[in-house]
């Protein structure tokens, strides 16, 4: 079902506050009406467009596969036919895994199959599959205080308590259980692994999502139930007698191929100004069709650029970047920061957490451009947007620029139902709410017209 659209605030409370956001004039900096941009805006159909073409066209697009190739050929037509300046593919090596066969079944005392799925990276059963007894822990500190050695041939199944909040927050935590737990496992010898899905859904839909072995530590099969069968195999559990499975996953490591960040620009009248980067990623997990990750993040910086192009040459280029290899390990974020690094950014944003409502903005500006977060904490207010009080921490593929101590804004969105959805085959078009992803579309523009032309030097924030 799709989740209807929130209504828009009454634009015209704040008529007398945003109607003009005039900046200082300068030779490289117009005036520009700020609030009637974001409010055409709130009609943009180019957003969707995107989204629908990418999942439609392309699908899910695993990483360093044939399918993510295709998403970049796709992304380079695209953004060159809506006019972009520079487009280009900029490609870079991988390791890259595919998954296989995968199935659960319980052997004893309660012969059932159960859902799940492989983790990236995760390592391999027999083709017959691996059969052995289920050792339970709660959570992931019980698997990290288990004794060295207790697990030898047996398989852990580890359990969390994630629930939905707005902001997403509880992720970092309990996002631990899958991106340490199986090492944690390997390392204490068990044959493999099984954890609760870090999601909040109810469906009987497995999370997919990346691990990974440290140097020294051999891979062991890895998986993720579905909540609805996590919650039954702990059930089974609490009867108290040995359950005995059977998991058969047959994924492999296929080698070294190319993955690549897709780039457009929108170039500024004064280069001396400085990038500002909005960024998104191109590759998703392969059992839904990444809509919502990331597909309509890739369609709002995209929207949000054209219409500020549009609008006339800014001071600063804009450059749009629909990263690479983002879910198995930010290859994309870190191969641009590798490249570009030297080039003057001045500042950076990303829109990977799905595409309801942004409901606050964060900045981490210098003192410099304080007047810069206050124009555009204005310009967002009518579309129902609070100012925060945390510093932006920027997405996971401009990680490295915020870290070098480039300026960046989180348009935060509501993550309320992103768990739901995130890394699962529900990620799929009938989800993303037209409504709500116009409103994102109305706060990017918003926020890159007063950027993108603020005569203030923003520069670095260390």
């Amino acid at each position: 079902m799709r989740r209807t659209g929130r209504m828009m605030p009454n634009l015209t409370h704040f008529a007398v506050a945003t109607a003009l956001i005039a900046l200082p004039a300068t030779a490289f900096a117009q005036t520009i009406d700020v609030a009637a941009l974001r409010d055409a805006a709130l009609k943009d159909e180019l957003a969707w467009d995107i989204t629908e073409g990418l999942t439609t066209e392309v699908g899910p697009r695993l990483a360093g596969t044939e399918a993510e190739a295709r998403a970049r050929a796709w992304a380079v037509k695209k953004l060159t036919a809506l006019g972009f300046s520079n487009v280009r593919d900029e490609p870079f090596d991988m390791k890259t895994w595919v998954r296989g066969a995968e199935t659960l079944e319980v052997l004893a005392p309660f012969p059932q199959p159960l859902r799940l799925t492989a983790l990236g990276n995760s390592g391999a059963t027999p083709a017959t599959g691996l059969e052995g007894e289920i050792v339970y822990f709660t959570d992931l500190a019980a698997l990290q205080a288990a004794s060295e050695g207790s697990l030898k041939g047996k398989i852990a199944f580890v359990s969390h308590a994630m629930t939905r909040t707005q902001d997403g927050s509880q992720y970092g935590a309990y996002g631990a259980v899958r991106r340490s737990g199986p090492a944690t496992a390997a390392a204490k010898g068990a044959a493999g692994i099984l954890i609760r899905s870090v999601g909040t859904d109810y469906h009987r839909n497995p999370h997919a999502g990346g691990t990974g072995f440290p140097d020294g530590v051999k891979p062991i099969p890895a998986a993720a139930l579905s909540i609805p069968d996590a919650e039954q195999l702990e059930r089974i559990l609490k009867r108290g007698q040995p359950v005995k499975v059977r998991l058969t996953l047959t994924p492999r490591q296929i080698g070294t191929t190319k993955s690549g960040n897709v780039i457009a620009e929108v170039p500024g009248s004064d280069p001396a100004a400085g990038l500002v980067v909005v960024a998104c990623h191109l590759d998703s997990w392969d059992l839904g069709t990444g809509a919502f990750d990331d597909a309509t993040g890739c369609g709002i910086v995209a929207a949000a650029a054209k219409r500020v192009m549009e609008a006339g040459t800014p001071r600063r280029t804009i450059r749009i970047l629909w990263a690479g290899a983002e879910e198995v390990g930010i290859f994309g974020g870190k191969a641009y920061f590798d490249a570009h690094q030297g080039e003057k950014h001045a500042l950076a944003a990303e829109s990977d957490f799905g595409a309801d409502r942004v409901w606050r903005v964060d900045f981490k500006l210098p003192d410099s451009a304080k007047a810069v977060s206050e124009r555009v904490a204005s310009a967002l207010a009518p579309l129902g947007i609070a100012r925060g009080r945390t510093p932006a921490g920027g997405g996971a593929d401009i990680a490295a620029l915020i870290a070098s101590g480039v300026a960046g804004i989180d348009l935060q969105q509501d993550g309320t139902r992103y768990f739901d959805l995130h890394h699962t085959p529900d990620d799929t078009l009938d989800k993303v709410d037209p409504v709500q992803l116009r409103q994102n579309v109305a706060a990017w523009t918003a926020m890159l017209a007063v950027v993108a032309n603020a005569p203030e030097e923003i520069g670095s924030t260390k």
